[in-house]
């Protein structure tokens, strides 16, 4: 089976994630907005690897539409750990960074199965 680009990125964010999420527990003692960003943000993975054993290209979409949101509401919660200096500047623009690189991706997957339907 070849390997997707999309869910190595994917798996790889959901890493940093957690690596962040036990960071902002430890050490900055936040336990609410991290938690969102937690779940929103490792559910983009789960959501791709999903999409993969996908029953059709319609449910294929449908996943893949439901990690774009994860990771659009990911975005929103990354800037708002910025925004209230629980995360640095620094860490907030990787996160940003890799966030935005897979929601191009996801948001091009889509578009090419839809053309071809």
């Amino acid at each position: 089976m070849a390997k997707s680009i999309l869910a190595e990125k994917s798996f790889k964010f959901s890493i940093d994630i957690v690596n962040t999420y036990k960071t902002l527990v430890k050490e900055e003692k936040e336990f609410v907005i991290s938690k969102q960003l937690l779940r929103s943000g490792t559910a983009v993975g789960a959501l791709i690897r999903e999409a993969q054993n996908a029953e059709s290209s319609k449910d294929f979409i449908h996943k893949l539409a439901i990690a774009q949101k994860e990771c659009d509401e990911s975005i929103y919660w990354i800037d708002l750990l910025n925004a209230t200096d629980y995360l640095n500047k620094h860490k907030s623009d990787e996160l940003s960074k890799m966030s935005k690189e897979l929601l191009k991706m996801i948001k091009s997957s889509i578009l090419t199965v839809k053309a071809k339907l």
